[in-house]
């Protein structure tokens, strides 16, 4: 019969549990695999209540053969991302083939027609729906587990397959792994942080409470929106997509992992840290049960991994010794809280000072994942 592709009714749940659900069949033997929280997935379809399609469109496919899913793919477009960089872009999220050439090939033709009646003349990913589903298809570190839901994990051959359907890199995604003995904080930069707190130039800002967090959550997103301006993936958020990550960052944080730079009570850098509960999202299999939030709740207190996943000065800022304070406080993130193992996630080669930054400091590229960009 070949291979038919359908377009997601999102109102059909039967159509929407198979979309959710089809990755448990290609990763079901594989063990660096951490399975995405399913409401989060299903959150991404449903047009009502996602703060993406208050500005944009997206649309979601499935590849069947002789009845069975082989394959399905999201297709978007990120109106405000095109219009602040001048571009005609689509992009492309949530791709999953059986390895079937002939199955990939049929999803991204239905892709470009849907991008090409749109006037769109490229196609970039994978990219996804906020700035917290991670960026990029696993091209190198395929023997380490992903960290948390913070990143995709696909199978070797889909680099393969993305070169053979004539696509090329757009931007690297490199995460660092940093062991606690090695995390080497020149002397330097600890003078120059110690320096500017002492001269009140800038002030650290800790939690203990979620309630307390939330108190500072317009200011953080205010500057998180600000931070990454000259990034290659920023576009302008909207209030409401601020809110959105700021509310799940909170709901994820650790408050004491969360440090905020201040200056005159303005908030001018940021760093987010994050207890690694892979091994209890493995054991919940996608599903949010009483006992699984527990599970996680007890991840989180006996993990030896953290995850510093956004980490900013405003550009303004820069110069000025907020750096090096940022650094300081994340190794002190690190020793003081017991740590034994640091994940730098998800680092933009655009972002060049920062990963000679995380050179210097003792990280080394353990990962890579690359967006890819094809014109149509």
């Amino acid at each position: 019969m070949g291979i038919q592709i359908e377009q997601l009714d999102t109102a059909n749940k039967s159509q929407v549990e198979a979309f959710v659900r089809f990755p448990f069949k290609i990763y079901k033997d594989c063990p660096q695999w951490v399975p995405p929280i399913l409401s989060d997935i299903r959150l991404m379809l449903n047009r009502n209540k996602h703060p993406f399609y208050e500005h944009s469109d997206a649309d979601f496919f499935i590849a069947r053969r002789d009845g069975e899913i082989v394959g399905r793919i999201a297709v978007m477009e990120n109106r405000p991302y095109n219009q602040y960089h001048g571009t005609q872009q689509a992009q492309f999220y949530l791709f999953e083939s059986v390895e079937d050439l002939e199955v990939a090939q049929a999803l991204f033709e239905r892709a470009f027609e849907w991008a090409r009646q749109r006037g769109l003349n490229e196609i970039v990913g994978p990219k996804g729906f906020s700035p917290f589903d991670g960026y990029g298809i696993l091209i190198e570190g395929f023997e380490h587990r992903q960290m948390m839901t913070m990143m995709n994990y696909n199978p070797p051959y889909y680099p393969q397959f993305m070169e053979m359907l004539g696509f090329q890199k757009e931007v690297d995604f490199v995460s660092c792994y940093l062991h606690r003995s090695n995390f080497n904080l020149p002397e330097k930069v600890r003078e120059v942080a110690k320096r500017v707190q002492e001269r009140g130039y800038f002030e650290v800002k800790n939690f203990e409470t979620k309630s307390e967090l939330r108190q500072w959550a317009k200011k953080i997103g205010k500057a998180y929106n600000e931070t990454f301006i000259n990034n290659w993936e920023y576009y302008p958020l909207t209030e409401r997509e601020v809110d959105f990550v700021v509310d799940t960052l909170i709901t994820i944080a650790n408050p004491r992992l969360i440090k905020i730079i201040l200056s005159k009570d303005k908030v001018v850098g940021f760093l987010f840290g994050f207890p690694d509960v892979s091994e209890a999202l493995q054991r919940a299999r996608g599903r949010l049960t009483p006992w699984a939030i527990v599970d996680l709740l007890l991840e989180m207190r006996r993990t030896k991994w953290i995850s510093l996943n956004g980490a900013g000065v405003l550009p303004e800022y820069h110069g000025r010794g907020g750096n090096a304070l940022l650094y300081a406080e994340m190794q002190k993130t690190v020793l003081d809280h017991g740590f034994e193992h640091a994940e730098l996630t998800q680092v933009a080669e655009s972002a060049v000072q920062m990963r000679k930054d995380l050179i210097t400091i003792g990280g080394k590229a353990y990962k890579n994942h690359r967006v890819y960009f094809r014109h149509i």
